[in-house]
């Protein structure tokens, strides 16, 4: 075998080796972890449906509601890991749906919102958000489509997308011991939201703690529960849809 074909061989080889790499990298992430059955996972208020089509998405329905929030999950972390955190908003009366992303990663399907708002003709105020990477994402989708939602949440994330313009309510929440979002990058892109968006920073609130997932590798050290956490978050994206639709 001439010198050449070995050559391009050898990096063949090595390609397919870090791509089986990154891809088991990406799936094999954070799973759900619920340590103890919390009241938002025994809920008998809400419904919970599975649509399987091209993105599975999970839906959580409360018994009335004119608001739906379409939600896309952060880096690494299995969707099923934000099921508390949708539950107790469909307790507070918001439908939810919640967005499994090809490999745990949003970017692989950042239109994945595209559709779900004809599924729910019932639903007259629309909002998307995301976890981390899932709020990125959501932004650059809303940046494209900005007509259809009226309002962007992000939790321990922030926006690249221009929306400093846009006729949109926004809510941004974080925790203070969160040291896995970049602080500097997330002041440096506050100028790409509305003048008058919302932030909520939670005492004691840490970056894993959006989801129920356990501890994520790098982030700080809570000094809340996981449930307090989730139970606030959830009370702070009810008020201000409430606010928003007023």
């Amino acid at each position: 075998m001439k010198k050449k074909a070995k050559i391009v061989i050898s990096i063949i080889v090595a390609l397919a080796i870090i791509t089986v790499g990154c891809i088991w990298y990406m799936a094999d992430g954070y799973k759900p972890y619920y340590p103890a059955m919390t009241e938002f996972l025994i809920s008998n208020k809400i419904v919970v449906q599975t649509i399987q089509s091209d993105t599975n998405k999970t839906v959580y329905t409360p018994a009335e509601s004119d608001c739906g929030l379409i939600f896309y999950p952060g880096a690494r972390i299995e969707h099923e890991a934000y099921e508390p955190l949708m539950k107790a908003c469909a307790v507070q009366g918001i439908k939810c749906i919640l967005v499994e992303m090809p490999l745990n990663m949003a970017f692989f399907n950042i239109n994945a919102a595209d559709n779900i708002q004809k599924m729910y003709p019932e639903i007259e105020h629309w909002y998307i958000g995301g976890h981390s990477l899932g709020g990125a994402m959501a932004s650059l989708y809303l940046e494209n489509n900005i007509n259809k939602f009226d309002g962007l949440i992000l939790l321990g994330s922030y926006s690249t997308a221009d929306l400093s313009a846009a006729d949109i309510d926004v809510l941004s929440v974080y925790g203070t011991e969160d040291e896995i979002m970049n602080a500097d990058k997330y002041n440096a892109n506050k100028i790409n939201l509305p003048e008058d968006f919302e932030e909520h920073i939670i005492k004691g609130g840490c970056h894993a703690y959006f989801g129920m997932y356990g501890k994520q590798s790098g982030d700080g050290t809570p000094t809340i529960t996981n449930e307090e956490q989730i139970k606030y978050t959830a009370q702070l994206i009810s008020k201000f849809i409430n606010e928003s639709v007023r």
